[in-house]
């Protein structure tokens, strides 16, 4: 629903439901929206040294006007940081503060830090509140919402991590307007994939105006958060743990973090880049399967293409992982049951679905094709 400027969408978990804010001016005024949450008038923001020179003094203004006393922790940026030597400084430095099990902690960042930051928030004093203020696309359309927390492992990516849900989401759309171009992609693509899941008329609206939202018409930016937030709300209240439905929402994922790995998380391949391309894969290895008309997947291709993201490693020259390596990652994939690979795959734009024991040379075989040599 709507009001004082901002939608306002629910995450259905009984006792531990929460709300997700979404539209402009959030962060000027989230002292007085944390006023209703917190536990105590104590917080302790982790942000990254790149955001803070960007949004932190907005916050602490607005928790000063408020009366919330606050710390800050900053991390380095980028995906590097979520790692156990990052978690173990941020851990440190949490109980070097004295917190106590009223301290909220509050994740004032991208993925990264809503990732690593929630997982400290899981395991300091065996559980702290935290609140989400995401500052990227990406994070505000997908990572800050559904309690998924947790650090990258040189076995894999989110291989570490809790299921543990925030108090609250702010998903200030303001603050986008400070994204880099490649940044504001790499978040699109996330967007996109709600619409290849279940929704093919989000897709056919993106189609029309994925321009516009990479534009920062402000209009479409809060449309395109907002029914993303509204389609992840829906899936996490049916499966928080996903233990079936929610498994869609890895769409070209499990490709994606297999790519990751291999390009070692740095900023070579940004996870936004990397789920485009894996969602071209997926949408291709369909295909190949008979699962999916192949017009389905050549219009998913353009429109990756034609809003800047890719589609496949040609613009990734340092990149050319084996067939075999990207298997034996995808093996180690958190969906991976008993050795099988598990996969979401499409019968179409909006069609979906878990594919539970993929054939390794099926998948080897195209992606000796799918991947230069």
């Amino acid at each position: 629903m709507s009001g004082n400027g901002h939608d306002t969408l629910r995450v259905d978990l009984g006792e531990r439901s929460y709300d997700i804010l979404v539209g402009g001016r959030l962060l000027p005024n989230a002292g007085s929206i944390l006023e209703g949450v917190l536990r105590s008038p104590r917080v302790v923001v982790v942000t990254d040294t790149a955001v803070a020179d960007l949004h932190l003094t907005a916050l602490l203004t607005s928790l000063d006007r408020h009366g919330i006393r606050h710390d800050t922790i900053s991390l380095p940026p980028g995906e590097a940081t979520k790692c156990f030597d990052e978690l173990e400084r941020l851990i440190g430095r949490l109980l070097d503060l004295r917190i106590d099990r009223a301290t909220t902690l509050v994740a004032l960042g991208g993925g990264v830090i809503g990732d690593i930051a929630g997982f400290a928030a899981s395991i300091a004093l065996r559980g702290i509140d935290f609140v989400q203020i995401p500052t990227t696309l990406l994070s505000q359309v997908d990572s800050s919402v559904g309690g998924k927390t947790g650090i990258n492992t040189p076995h894999g990516k989110n291989l570490v991590g809790t299921f543990y849900q925030p108090r609250l989401v702010l998903a200030d759309t303001d603050v986008l307007r400070t994204l880099p171009g490649r940044e504001l992609r790499a978040g699109y693509a996330e967007v996109v994939k709600y619409g290849l899941i279940d929704e093919p008329d989000f897709f056919d609206w993106l189609d029309r105006h994925g321009n516009e939202v990479l534009d920062g018409d402000a209009a479409a930016v809060r449309h395109a958060v907002v029914k993303s937030c509204a389609a992840k709300a829906r899936v996490v209240g049916e499966d928080e743990r996903e233990a079936g439905k929610r498994a869609l929402l890895n769409l070209g994922h499990t490709f994606a973090h297999a790519l990751e790995a291999e390009a070692g998380y740095g900023g070579d391949l940004l996870h936004g880049e990397a789920v485009s391309i894996g969602m071209t894969m997926a949408f291709d290895f369909s295909v190949r399967l008979g699962l999916c008309p192949p017009g389905d997947a050549a219009r998913v291709r353009g429109h990756l293409e034609e809003t800047g993201l890719p589609v496949d490693l040609r613009s990734r020259n340092r990149l050319r992982p084996s067939p075999e390596t990207l298997v034996s990652r995808m093996r180690q994939d958190k969906k991976a049951s008993g050795g099988n690979l598990t996969l979401v795959l499409a019968r179409g734009i909006g069609r979906s679905f878990v594919a539970r024991d993929v054939s390794s040379d099926e998948l080897t075989a195209f992606l000796s094709e799918a991947v230069p040599a």
